[in-house]
């Protein structure tokens, strides 16, 4: 099984990068959600954090607590952890995530899970667009607007009665929608972020970024 370990009571998960998307919502206890939301991606966990996440409200690399990657020479490199020590040189974890390989290949991941006594998946027709209540994830898949939140009772019941729609039951797979991989373009499946299309490229990297491509 890639899920490593799930630590309920420190609130975190470890798992190797080849970990699909709803194997880890699969592993998780009753309460505790990880920072995407409950739809299958090309790549699996190691795709999603290259792509730097999918359809989050906020920035995921603050959920990523470590990382181990196998760089573009074949090094293999720890970067965070569940340990917060005082030591020098870069941190990796966040230029990692949204790196779209540049970096690497993630080899274990550990991510922080966040608690919620409630949680409400719902979509409705109609373009992307913010709703008054910004949920923890929201996306438009074709001719759906998509959200997922999770938290108290009360902010969930809310949200759900602002954003209208109707209730998605289980779980998404958006999978056949990428048979030449996911990367950014034209396509059918949109977050706050970038528009994902099958087999499109990447972003193009600052030269600052590529200086540290070339280091590691």
């Amino acid at each position: 099984m890639p899920v490593l370990k799930v630590s309920a009571a420190d609130q975190y998960l470890i798992a190797t990068g080849d970990t699909r998307l709803l194997e880890v919502w699969e592993a998780l206890p009753e309460g505790l959600f990880p920072p995407f939301p409950p739809v299958e991606l090309p790549g699996g966990l190691d795709g999603l954090l290259k792509r730097g996440g999918f359809a989050q409200t906020f920035f995921v690399g603050s959920e990523v607590l470590g990382l181990k990657f196998r760089s573009p020479r074949g090094h293999t490199i720890q970067a965070g952890g569940l340990t917060v020590k005082n030591v020098q040189g870069y941190d990796l974890v966040r230029p990692f995530v949204g790196s779209f390989g540049a970096l690497g290949d993630v080899l274990e991941a550990t991510l922080r899970l966040r608690p919620g006594r409630a949680s409400v998946f719902v979509q409705r027709k109609g373009e992307l667009a913010e709703p008054p209540h910004k949920p923890r994830f929201l996306w438009q898949a074709l001719a759906h607007t998509c959200a997922y939140h999770f938290g108290h009772p009360l902010e969930v019941e809310r949200f759900a009665q602002t954003f209208g729609g109707e209730e998605v039951r289980g779980t998404l797979d958006y999978t056949p929608l990428f048979p030449n991989g996911m990367g950014v373009g034209p396509g059918h499946l949109i977050d706050l972020r970038f528009s994902w299309a099958d087999g499109g490229t990447r972003p193009p990297m600052p030269e600052a970024y590529q200086r540290l491509v070339e280091a590691i």
